[in-house]
């Protein structure tokens, strides 16, 4: 970076307006190539084939999120609440980096190129990286991450039923597939923030914008998330890495590129085992992306497997698989009877029916119980659980897990007898 150069800079958000650059500091870590990688990660995976405004990427919502935490600390500081400057600007640098470790189309891969290793594990990692790039200036920052600093509230800034993830997902989602229903009022949110004896907690008057909160996510999980044609583009997907790993692994020459090949031919446990492991595998994660993926499967459309090629096709062009939902998991039978049109059809998909029949679960549950509740201080000065207040919370839609069974299967066959 040239000596002189204006790093507090200004930008310009379509969602939050115009945010500024808080921290110089700030700035190099934006600048950073395992930020800016983030620029080629889409923040809602496929969504786009079914609301194709959603081409939004890790990055701004990165963005995003440090714009809401700056918004949260000023209104904490405005309270009362004693944050010093490093903490200040390791909150911002811990929200900024939660999402380094996202793979290709976020969570539409999650875990079918890392093995066990989970994304935020993965930013775990690639936070120490830059911790010692930087020469520890991420330091508090990693344990606010991991929620194992001292001072809670920054742990449940960055991670809780209401964080500044969420906070600003759900927004910039609804903003951008165009689903007002699920729009919140973050500002409203933040500005009801407040600190008691360290830990995060909401002002009474609040409590009607967290039920807002909570009703617009569990709307968009369902709405669009989960909906039932984004999910069956992420199996199909899921089903043309499977069928490419399984070639490669029989010996097959398939041609990906150096970042996929590297995680089509390598599993992860959830303890990489040694540093020369965790070198290697961030070197080649770093190069993993959206793009990198796409431009490999359009190579796997010439891979010589006709199975594969058909998978590939299918992708690239939207012929996604029938998907048909239900309440009850799918029985072997329905499944068998599909299985058997299939096989009567005599053609190529028979060599791989896992690949064009399968099953699976889908669950959401929008106010979790079990986790660390959401704590609602009273106009008397009072703590209590947001459960105790709030007779929406309570409602089972919100508190139960939802399960969603599937069953994708080619659209050629959907309109045999079930």
């Amino acid at each position: 970076m040239s000596p002189g150069i204006n790093k507090l800079k200004i930008l310009n958000d379509p969602v939050h307006g115009f945010i500024k650059i808080p921290f110089e500091f700030i700035y190099d870590l934006i600048e950073d190539p395992w930020f800016q990688r983030l620029r080629f990660i889409r923040q809602l995976g496929l969504t786009d084939l079914v609301y194709p405004g959603a081409t939004h990427s890790r990055f701004i919502h990165s963005i995003g999120t440090l714009y809401l935490m700056d918004q949260a600390l000023n209104t904490l500081i405005s309270k009362g609440v004693d944050i010093s400057e490093q903490e200040y600007e390791a909150a911002l640098i811990a929200i900024l980096c939660h999402d380094l470790g996202h793979g290709p189309f976020s969570h539409s891969l999650e875990f079918n190129f890392s093995g066990a290793v989970s994304h935020e594990m993965i930013s775990q990692a690639i936070m120490g990286l830059l911790n010692e790039k930087y020469e520890g200036r991420l330091t508090m920052a990693m344990k606010m991450f991991s929620g194992k600093y001292e001072r809670d509230f920054f742990n449940s800034l960055i991670s809780s039923q209401v964080d500044m993830d969420r906070l600003d997902y759900l927004v910039r989602d609804s903003f951008y597939t165009g689903v007002i229903e699920g729009s919140v009022g973050s500002d409203r949110i933040i500005s009801m923030l407040n600190a008691v004896d360290d830990k995060l907690v909401v002002e009474e008057k609040g409590v009607y914008s967290i039920e807002k909160f909570l009703i617009a996510r569990r709307f968009m999980y369902w709405q669009v998330y989960m909906h039932k044609t984004v999910l069956a583009a992420d199996q199909l997907l899921r089903r043309l890495i499977e069928r490419a790993r399984k070639l490669l692994n029989d010996g097959r020459n398939i041609k990906s590129a150096v970042s996929v090949d590297y995680f089509l031919k390598t599993g992860y446990d959830n303890k990489l085992q040694s540093d020369k492991d965790v070198n290697k595998f961030t070197e080649m994660f770093f190069r993993l992306d959206d793009n990198e993926l796409v431009s490999s499967v359009r190579g796997w459309i010439d891979s010589g497997d006709r199975i594969l090629s058909d998978l590939a096709l299918s992708f690239i062009y939207r012929r996604l698989p029938a998907i048909e939902l239900s309440e009850s998991p799918v029985s072997s039978e329905k499944r068998d009877r599909i299985i058997e049109t299939l096989s009567k059809k005599n053609d190529f998909r028979r060599g791989d029916i896992d690949s064009y029949v399968y099953t699976g679960c889908i669950s959401n549950q929008t106010y979790a119980p079990a986790a660390p509740s959401v704590k609602i201080l009273t106009r008397e000065g009072s703590l209590r659980d947001l459960t105790e207040l709030s007779g929406i919370v309570k409602h089972e839609a919100l508190s139960k897990d939802t399960k969603r069974h599937f069953l994708c299967y080619p659209k050629d066959i959907r309109d045999m007898e079930t």
